[in-house]
């Protein structure tokens, strides 16, 4: 259309003029075709048939049948991590409900023939027909409703109307309420396929009325023949190992790895294989065989062979929080390796796995592999927080160097008890045989059983008792002021004398009386006193666990286990006899006839059974 603001610019297929220009002057050169632009290779080598899905056999079989027996569902959810083709599948699904054939009288199939009208619009994204909405932008009811209102009406082109709403995870409570109607009931000519990252915060009655696809992550060995084979048609060299690099660097994600192919692709001149150190530096990562070296160091106890592996790699540009990462990986393939030795024979994972990742797994125990993998775990913790990453990568290599030679706790009591502790007197400590006694934890090493269990004392005899039974009775907000807020000063059943706490209420004395008389059939009195009376059961509770710690620290076998590992400590001491309020059971409060709880520093150990400690 000309009109006034008509552009200058001649048609594409207007003449070329020839000779001179009306006054003579020379005719402007024609500009040459924009060259085409780089489509990058997520772009130009997205699937476009089930066929050419890689690593989703079980939903492509699947899918198949349903085209082939005619029950294909009106709404799918398809869900995985990002990359593994969720979009591409539904618009797989789309051209395939619609497809019509070469000669235009073909009906749903699951393998469109890319050549007819439709299959063309739908490919180019043109048609009118099939909508896609991401739902992390539009994510409202009114949104919603706009689709349901367009369901109403009968495609135009095509036959079968499908809408594709990708992160469908985003849309609001009230949007997902909108479509629920429409969704448990389509117009015969609707389909829904939706996509997320985020199937956990999708509604379940929204789950329920679609058919479900959980696309697996692909895995290193199919991701790295895809690869290679792209890159085989783009004419471009590179090495296996870079390959596989790549393959492992993208995490299931075809299209991650094909985006780091691309940028590896950038890195070499033209003519040259890319090779695996070149996307090693690309990727920010170590040598493979160089994290194979400092696995050997750390797990030998050479922190000087593992400092030097760090400070080489740090100069080639690794990131060490990377290169801790690859160790706890490494851990896990050997655990893997050592748990499952069929592993060894499988080509899911790369030679070097299978070689030197055997003959870790034949040398190394299972406790310092699961020791490693807690102190890698939590190191990578510290590398992310820490303001020197570097420092901190390398603390953690220092501390794992110099805990390898160590034995579990488990092993350690083990050897301290048969060899009599370590600068402590005699043989092996008692450790009792079921019931009761004091039970000492120092930093995760097994329990040191001392006293042998006693008998429970009848009720009411100490002031706790009284507590105790309002606890059962449902009074929690009165049992909490008992606790911290009364100190005893006479307890005299069905007497008790109390001094409260300037927090505790005004009618505790009463509410108290009442519980008592209601759960006992006794008529209870409690007076209040202005005497000091004892600590709370609270501070009792406190000092008894402070006393319990002062003994276990002073047990032989608990300052050789301290001793043998630098910077334990007690973590709590458990009285298996205590109450609930920490303290001991009145029958054991007087120590046993044969010494107290733990034995004294220099007495002597029994020696054989339990059950001969008596004779």
């Amino acid at each position: 259309m000309s009109g006034l603001f008509q552009d200058d610019t001649p048609p594409q297929d207007a003449p070329v003029p020839e000779g001179p220009g009306l006054f003579g002057d020379a005719l402007p050169a024609t500009p040459a075709p924009a060259a085409t632009p780089y489509r990058v290779l997520a772009r130009k080598y997205r699937p476009s048939t089930f066929e050419s899905l890689i690593g989703q056999e079980a939903m492509v079989r699947t899918l198949r049948n349903a085209f082939a027996l005619k029950r294909v569902a009106h709404a799918f959810m398809l869900t995985g991590v990002r990359g593994v083709g969720k979009t591409t599948t539904a618009r797989i699904i789309a051209r395939a409900l619609n497809c019509i054939g070469p000669d235009g009288q073909g009906g749903p199939t699951a393998d469109p023939c890319g050549v007819c009208p439709n299959c063309i619009a739908i490919l180019a994204d043109r048609e009118p027909d099939v909508q896609e909405m991401d739902a992390a932008s539009r994510t409202g009811v009114d949104d919603v409703r706009e689709i349901i209102e367009y369901t109403r009406s009968r495609p135009m082109n095509v036959r079968t109307k499908v809408f594709i709403i990708d992160e469908v995870h985003m849309l609001t409570r009230n949007a997902f309420n909108a479509l629920l109607k429409t969704l448990e009931e389509p117009p015969p000519h609707v389909t829904f396929v939706f996509a997320t990252t985020e199937l956990r915060k999708v509604p379940v009655t929204v789950l329920s009325r679609c058919q479900r696809f959980d696309l697996r992550r692909v895995s290193i060995a199919e991701l790295t023949a895809h690869f290679g084979r792209i890159a085989e048609k783009e004419g471009i060299a590179i090495a296996p190992e870079a390959l596989a690099l790549i393959g492992r660097a993208a995490d299931g994600s075809v299209r991650d790895g094909l985006s780091l192919l691309d940028q590896a692709i950038a890195q070499a001149e033209p003519g040259e294989t890319i090779a695996a150190e070149t996307v090693a530096d690309m990727l920010g990562l170590a040598d493979r065989e160089a994290v194979f070296d400092l696995f050997e160091a750390v797990m030998a106890g050479k922190p000087a062979a593992a400092l030097a592996i760090t400070d080489r790699a740090h100069e080639r540009g690794a990131d060490l929080g990377v290169l801790l990462q690859d160790l706890l990986d490494l851990v896990h393939i050997v655990t893997r390796l050592k748990s499952v030795p069929a592993l060894r024979d499988s080509f899911e994972l790369p030679e070097a796995e299978r070689t030197r990742g055997a003959s870790f797994a034949d040398r190394l125990p299972l406790a310092s592999l699961g020791r490693a993998w807690q102190m890698l775990l939590k190191g990578i913790g510290e590398v992310e927080q820490a303001p020197d990453r570097r420092a901190a990568a390398e603390m953690v290599l220092i501390r794992l160097c110099y805990v390898s030679d160590l034995p579990p706790p488990g092993d350690l009591v083990r050897r301290l008890t048969e060899n009599g502790g370590a600068g402590g007197a005699g043989g092996p400590a008692p450790s009792g045989g079921g019931g009761g006694g004091t039970r000492a934890v120092a930093n995760g090493a097994p329990a040191i059983a001392a006293a042998p269990a006693v008998e429970a004392a009848p009720a009411f005899r100490h002031f706790r008792e009284v507590a105790a039974l309002v606890a059962t009775q449902r009074e929690a907000t009165l049992h909490a002021h008992l606790v911290h807020s009364v100190h005893l000063v006479r307890f005299a059943p069905p007497v008790i004398e109390l001094r409260p706490e300037p927090d505790a209420p005004r009618d505790l004395a009463a509410r108290l009386a009442a519980v008592l008389t209601e759960a006992t059939g006794t008529r209870w009195t409690i007076a209040l006193s202005t005497a000091a009376g004892e600590p709370t059961l609270a501070e009792q509770g406190e000092a008894a666990d402070s006393a319990r710690r002062s003994a276990a620290a002073e047990h032989p076998l608990v300052r050789a286990i301290l001793a043998a590992f630098p910077g334990a400590r007690i973590e709590a001491v458990r009285d298996e006899t205590a109450d609930a309020y920490g303290l001991p059971t009145p029958a054991a409060e007087a120590p046993p006839a044969d010494g107290p709880e733990f034995a004294l520093p220099d007495a002597d150990y029994a020696d054989g059974p339990p059950e001969d400690w008596e004779n």
